[in-house]
């Protein structure tokens, strides 16, 4: 195989191992960030504790005090157990007990369901979509979602929210659940409100005259959520992976975590919104202001539990006035990840106040999102409003981007070609320079060669490295692109996941943690025709030149590197890169049977006649190699002295 080719090799497989292992430091550093990081959690979650377990032993008390309540004995004069009730929960006992409600608010695109226990949202399904199995799509249901308000009465009685009944008022696609605080006048209200078609919910917290109700310190309202985040899809360890809790700061940037650990995190700062997102889909709370002491935490859900992935909560609170009639804004948004929808939240609003909610859809380091956001995706929007099949919009795009690229693979190939006619002058100069410390002679004397008849061993490594972008963007954005989802191709049910066609349920050490307890047959095809490439270029495009010590093997290795990458991937993304080798091959071998090689050569040859300006860099290189050249051959003549000095 020829240097370039070598090269631009070397550097694809140092980029794709950079790639995987970049977030896989050594086991000792593993332990020592654990540790470190350990120890910081353990600060922020005493601290958390502390704070929670003072309310929580207020909440325990007066939830202790009201089942005690409930437990006074019938003969007691129900005028005692008002008393009981009042002292526990003051103004709110009347509402500690009632019969569930559930008002349905729906439109075309999601239906939403609201009990008037806590006033809160219990049931939340997109309209659209199905699960995996052919199911309903259910973000929550059943207690899955949690959210409350902590109020503190003036009498210093810790209140939730979410175990209160509220009186729902109902109106046109839209309720009022109100808490009324008796009979003083004072009210809670949550009002939601349901536009047509769109995954938007709209919810304000209203209040009044509460001042004299709550603690006169009272300064802002606590909030928390939670939601155990569902299963939609096939191949838990994928969705897993892209399961994660986003934010947005107030102004500034959107970030995430807790995609493969438990974790929390305390934030100072305000922050926008809160995001609750699978792999393609979001549960969002948006504030109209901003939220703040804001602490969320994930935990991951045991592996046996088929039904959920993570859990997320959130501890925040939003700033409250007692002297005036309150109106708080918020936005629920619940509904697919998908970026051309995501976008059209933030058409018309200024800069500084966007929403941002397309950082939902994972696209990769920030280096990487331009690729996707302003090539791959406009031609999938582009292609998809005359094609329904996306195997073959797929097909087309592979097909754009060898086209996009043939100038500099052509000129790759050209760069080949010269080196292997140039293979019999090649071999005359090995036997020139023949012992083995001429290497140096014998490496310059070629790179003169190829210099003269105007070759150059970089050019090939060009079309290789631009590549590279493009294929880390699309192993990002193929798995968690809803495009994909369940559009099927040939064999394949859904191109946004792996394709089986032998799966088992024994787990096989190392073999069932490296590539899942299935074979996937576009991966299996991919690799299989890697490797055919990976013969044939070896075979044609041999130059001559030496190889380092172990390259054909690792030329080998590498589609099965990929093998191993891509078997619990997106099979659409396995399908790319099978079509993208296959065109490959064809290039190769039609390149390589069109190109008249005499002609090059007698080409070559008159470029060697022709006179050559050196540019200042080449000076410069040749003036090094000329001083490590005098280097060596002092070095050698020192050695030569000592060993005659040493036989005296």
């Amino acid at each position: 195989m020829d240097k370039n080719t070598i090269i631009g090799f070397v550097l694809i497989g140092l980029v794709l191992v950079v790639f995987s292992i970049m977030n896989k430091p050594s086991q000792e550093q593993i332990e020592r960030q654990r540790r470190y990081q350990d120890s910081i959690a353990a600060v922020q979650r005493e601290a958390m504790q502390k704070s929670l377990e003072a309310t929580a032993e207020k909440a325990e008390a007066s939830f202790n005090a009201a089942a005690e309540a409930e437990k006074v004995d019938p003969t007691v004069a129900d005028s005692l157990r008002q008393v009981q009730l009042q002292n526990n929960f003051g103004v709110f006992a009347v509402s500690t007990t009632g019969d569930e409600d559930i008002v349905t608010l729906e439109n075309s695109k999601i239906e939403i369901r609201i009990s008037n226990k806590g006033g809160q949202v219990v049931y939340a399904r997109v309209k659209d979509y199905v699960t995996y199995n052919k199911t309903p799509l259910i973000l929550f249901d059943n207690g899955d979602s949690k959210f409350n308000l902590t109020l503190v009465t003036a009498n210093n009685r810790v209140v939730n929210t979410s175990d209160l009944y509220f009186t729902p008022i109902k109106g046109d696609n839209a309720v009022t659940m109100r808490l009324a605080a008796g009979e003083s006048g004072g009210y809670i209200d949550f009002v939601y409100s349901l536009n047509p078609d769109d995954y938007m919910l709209n919810f304000n917290i209203q209040a009044a005259e509460l001042n004299g109700i709550l603690a006169p310190s009272t300064n802002a309202l606590d909030i928390q959520w939670s939601q155990r985040m569902r299963s939609q899809e096939k191949g838990r360890k994928l969705e897993n992976q892209y399961t994660g809790l986003y934010y947005k700061f107030q102004a500034d940037d959107v970030e995430h975590f807790g995609e493969a650990k438990d974790e929390d995190r305390q934030l100072p700062t305000r922050i926008k919104w809160i995001g609750y997102k699978n792999k393609f889909f979001a549960s969002c709370l948006i504030a109209d202001g901003s939220f703040a002491s804001t602490t969320l935490a994930v935990k991951q859900e045991s592996p046996l539990e088929d039904r959920y992935l993570k859990e997320f909560t959130t501890v925040t609170s939003v700033p409250f006035s007692l002297t005036a009639k309150e109106d708080l804004g918020f936005r629920y948004f619940f509904g697919p990840t998908k970026y051309r929808l995501l976008r059209t939240y933030d058409n018309d609003i200024p800069n500084d106040k966007r929403l941002e909610l397309d950082n939902l859809v994972p696209m990769g380091y920030s280096w990487l999102r331009p690729i996707n956001k302003y090539f791959i995706l406009p031609i999938f929007d582009f292609l998809g409003t005359f094609l329904s099949n996306y195997g073959l919009i797929i097909l087309i795009l592979t097909l754009i981007v060898k086209i996009v690229l043939y100038p500099l693979t052509y000129k790759s190939f050209m760069s080949t070609a010269k080196m292997r006619v140039l293979k019999p002058q090649v071999d005359a100069l090995k036997l020139k320079f023949p012992k083995k410390e001429q290497a140096m002679e014998l490496q310059q004397a070629t790179m003169a060669l190829y210099s003269s008849a105007g070759a150059s061993p970089m050019t090939g490594c060009l079309p290789m490295l631009l590549q590279m972008p493009i294929l880390i963007a699309l192993y990002w954005l193929f798995p968690t692109s809803i495009e994909l989802r369940q559009q099927g191709f040939l064999w394949a049910e859904d191109l946004s996941t792996y394709d089986d066609i032998i799966r088992w349920n024994t787990d096989i050490p190392f073999i069932s943690s490296m590539i899942g307890n299935h074979l996937s047959l576009f991966c299996l095809l991919m690799t299989i025709v890697n490797l055919i490439y990976t013969k044939v270029n070896m075979n044609m495009s041999n130059t001559g030149q030496q190889q380092m010590p172990g390259m054909n093997m690792m030329m080998y290795l590498m589609p099965l590197m990929f093998f191993f990458f891509f078997n619990q991937s997106s099979s659409g993304l396995s399908y790319y890169f099978l079509v993208s080798t296959l065109i490959t091959i064809a290039q190769t071998m039609i390149f390589r049977y069109s190109i008249n090689e005499e002609k090059l050569l007698a080409k070559l040859e008159e470029n060697k006649k022709k006179p050559k300006k050196k540019s200042g860099f080449m000076k410069r290189l040749e003036e090094a190699q000329r001083q490590q050249r005098e280097q060596l051959r002092k070095q050698q003549e020192e050695r030569d002295r000592r060993q005659r000095s040493g036989k005296r």
